[in-house]
């Protein structure tokens, strides 16, 4: 009888921990495989080469005016199918941001990131671009003319994981400059450096470590933020932590812990798929290490 009761309680404890370990590792998909469900779509001013109806140009050929909100008359951001599974293609001919509804705080969020073959103007000679915006808030437009506030895990060929301030957000970065350098480069152990428009560090910190795939390859990107921490994963590789993430406005420091997520059109075409999230109450030890 003893003998059955142990062998109860390890059964019972193997079911607990096994449904334990599936709620924490379930993540609620954000893109449904078929239409932009959930998403919205800002597109800004497109170069003069981009044909466009109903915007007006100045009296040297430029565009005045953004193409805007929920508004895609050139097929910037579509649905297809991409190796056998739903992607949404951004195909990069105007800077735009497809963007969630919902504002995401202490949250995981995954999904997967493949070039595509075709670039743009002002960036048809220069290095495929693309970027996830996170924690953005405010306006479109605040950030480079298009997009929200935020900070930015780049999306960008040998990139991948660099720390970008889209607009005025302001964070801290363990970082060392080489000599002869114009960037840090984030460098776990080393002291904080601020990061933000006249600060120390600049805009841009750069990733630790490179571990993208080759061009045609699908990479794994995620960031995991938990209160003021962010963290960069390439591949599952950490190549960047940012903490005290805020805004600083009027002379207050307001913390900036929460908000949409944007992905970028920014020049290059370039693939989204698997998109997903959970929330989280910590950050897993494994990536602090």
């Amino acid at each position: 009888m003893f003998r059955n009761l142990l062998f109860s309680i390890v059964l019972l404890t193997i079911i607990v921990s096994g449904c334990s370990t599936s709620k924490e590792d379930q993540f609620t998909p954000l893109f449904n495989g078929k239409d932009l469900s959930g998403w919205e779509t800002y597109i800004g001013i497109p170069e003069p080469s981009v044909k466009v109806d109903g915007i007006d140009k100045d009296s040297l050929g430029n565009y005045t005016a953004p193409i805007g909100l929920n508004h895609d008359p050139l097929g910037i951001f579509t649905i297809v199918t991409e190796n056998g599974q739903p992607a949404v293609r951004v195909s990069g001919e105007v800077y735009g941001a497809l963007a969630t509804t919902k504002e995401y705080e202490n949250y995981h969020f995954r999904m997967e990131v493949k070039w595509g073959s075709k670039k743009w103007a002002p960036r048809k000679d220069k290095l495929r671009n693309s970027g996830l915006l996170y924690h953005s808030t405010g306006e479109y437009g605040a950030g480079l003319n298009v997009w929200k506030k935020s900070h930015e895990c780049q999306i960008m060929e040998t990139m991948f994981g660099d720390s970008y301030r889209m607009g005025d957000t302001y964070c801290s970065i363990e970082a060392t400059k080489p000599e002869g350098q114009d960037r840090y480069i984030y460098t776990p152990g080393a002291p904080a450096v601020e990061f933000g428009e006249g600060k120390e560090g600049g805009k841009i910190c750069s990733k630790s470590v490179m571990n993208e795939k080759p061009i045609g390859e699908w990479n794994t990107v995620e960031i995991i933020c938990f209160k003021d921490i962010s963290i960069h994963i390439i591949n599952g590789v950490v190549n960047m932590i940012n903490t005290n993430s805020h805004l600083e406005e009027n002379g207050r420091i307001i913390p900036l812990t929460k908000g949409n997520i944007q992905l970028q059109s920014e020049g290059a075409e370039v693939y989204f798929r698997n998109m997903e999230i959970k929330s989280i109450d910590k950050i897993p030890v494994k990536y602090l290490k």
